[in-house]
């Protein structure tokens, strides 16, 4: 089970870096949403050992976390 986790956590890191490749023409807030929502969802899996509504969860804060975080840091 350990190492369907595993897999399962290295195929989301790797979704997340190909969807991130993407990221050039974007702005910097559109950039900073995207990483946000890709990491809340890493985050959101790996604290509710893979529950659907944990990633989806994560995902959301992740990216509202990013779209602000220029406000954040100003």
């Amino acid at each position: 089970m350990k190492t369907m986790h595993t897999l399962s956590v290295n195929a989301v890191a790797v979704a997340v870096l190909f969807s991130l490749a993407g990221c050039g023409g974007m702005s910097t807030t559109e950039r900073n949403t995207a990483i946000g929502a890709g990491a809340g969802a890493v985050g959101g899996y790996l604290l509710t050992d893979g529950d659907a509504l944990g990633t989806v969860g994560g995902a959301a804060v992740g990216g509202i976390l990013g779209h602000e975080w220029e406000r954040i840091t100003d």
